[in-house]
């Protein structure tokens, strides 16, 4: 699992460094010990445990303009997905189903000696969060940033358009974001980030089975990127709300999918530490936008 080449490798380290300098003084870069390789957790703050994990390609830098904030009141810990790019190494057990992703983080959460934690996740991460919340009786609240497959299906204008994201790679990449996120201003270093890391051969993208929402014990947020292209964000609130127990629903305005968490952070970060904050769970599905 690498990149094709020297070259790109060392582009794809530069630009990754240059969004970490942007984290907090106190960011610690860990590097975790599991069966399934090392996984680099980026941690700062201090208070209850916050696990992060971030979309496919994206890497933990994507939470760059989050962590400033949300460490203020937590011990955050910002995940490299194993086996995707990033700083995390897969040179242990293949990850080849669900069961492997649930223990790589079970072995994450053992190393860092944590017994119970918040999680957050976007897009694919929060596919990976919510399987783990139903998985592990760990979590003790759970949110989900403009989540795919877990409450709608994917769009098939978005499947159409991401064609070409078959044979990957930088421009390609580049063209199908800017195209997203209907020409709406991104970063230009996490946009670099996931144009560089479209060439990195990774690990098997386990996508299956579906999780079963309806399952979920635990206080769960529910965000929708207004303009997500990925999928119907009314019918995404509306099952949400229908089938998840205790679940706060919201809408982040003038953001897409690939948008999140970066635009509007601000507004991103008030919801999330109001979530947080809270000491017991909802007793029905609120509408918290």
């Amino acid at each position: 699992m690498a990149f094709p080449t020297a070259e790109c490798e060392a582009a794809f380290s530069a630009v990754y460094d240059s969004v970490l300098a942007r984290w907090p003084d106190d960011v610690e870069a860990l590097d975790v010990p599991t069966p399934y390789g090392s996984t680099r957790v980026h941690a700062c703050g201090d208070g209850p445990p916050l696990f992060l994990l971030h979309g496919a390609g994206t890497t933990s830098m994507v939470w760059f303009a989050n962590v400033g904030e949300l460490s203020r009141s937590h011990r955050v810990y910002a995940v490299d997905q194993i086996g995707d790019a990033g700083r995390s190494v897969h040179d242990g057990r293949p990850i080849t189903a669900l069961a492997d992703l649930m223990a790589w983080l079970d072995a994450v959460l053992d190393h860092l000696e944590v017994d119970r934690a918040r999680m957050c996740g976007h897009s694919y991460g929060a596919w990976i969060a919510l399987h783990y919340a139903l998985y592990s009786s760990r979590v003790d609240q759970l949110a989900l940033l403009d989540p795919t497959a877990c409450f709608a299906r994917w769009k098939l204008s978005y499947l159409m358009r991401a064609v070409p994201m078959l044979w990957p790679n930088a421009k390609r990449t580049r063209d199908f974001l800017r195209w997203e996120t209907g020409g709406a201003p991104m970063d230009p270093a996490c946009l670099e980030i996931q144009a560089l890391a479209a060439s990195f051969v990774g690990a098997k993208v386990v996508i299956k089975p579906n999780p079963k929402p309806a399952e979920l014990s635990v206080p769960t947020l529910v965000l929708v990127a207004e303009n997500s292209k990925a999928h119907d964000i009314r019918k995404l609130i509306a099952r949400a709300r229908r089938v998840v127990p205790h679940v706060e629903t919201g809408v982040l305005p003038g953001v897409s999918h690939h948008g999140v968490p970066t635009g509007n952070a601000a507004d991103v970060n008030r919801r999330l530490l109001r979530f947080f904050g809270k000491p017991a769970p909802v007793t029905a599905a609120t509408d918290e936008s």
